[in-house]
């Protein structure tokens, strides 16, 4: 069983910056496209970004592209999403997810996560 623990949420203003980085429970790290989604206060859980197994592929939702960057680093089984230029509208949950075996857009299909993460909570002030 995979386990994914995200890290880095906060409080920042309008205009600012926040890293969320999120850790890969097992060896078998390089078999999966890593993602994230994000729910805010009473919207769906929608998707925010991917990466594939090794690193040469992002796909990103039209909301933040521009603006975040998803990455991994292999020899730590992690994957980080710099969030810079935040908006209030970017305040939301955001859950850390693995895919095995997938390309990064195919990450953005919710019902095909393997796991999840338990989210991490990241509030922009106006």
């Amino acid at each position: 069983q995979v386990q994914l623990v995200e890290s880095g949420g906060g409080l920042v203003q309008a205009g600012g910056s926040l890293r969320l980085s999120c850790a890969f429970s097992r060896r078998t790290f390089s078999n999966y496209a890593m993602g994230w989604f994000r729910q805010g206060p009473g919207k769906e859980r929608e998707f925010v970004a991917a990466i594939d197994w090794n690193g040469s592929s992002t796909y990103y939702a039209d909301s933040v592209k521009g603006r975040f960057t998803v990455s991994r680093e292999s020899t730590k089984s992690t994957v980080a999403l710099q969030m810079n230029s935040l908006k209030p509208e970017d305040t939301a949950v955001y859950y850390c997810v693995a895919r095995r075996g997938a390309q990064a857009m195919d990450v953005a299909l919710r019902s095909r996560i393997d796991y999840w993460g338990q989210g991490t909570q990241v509030t922009v002030s106006s």
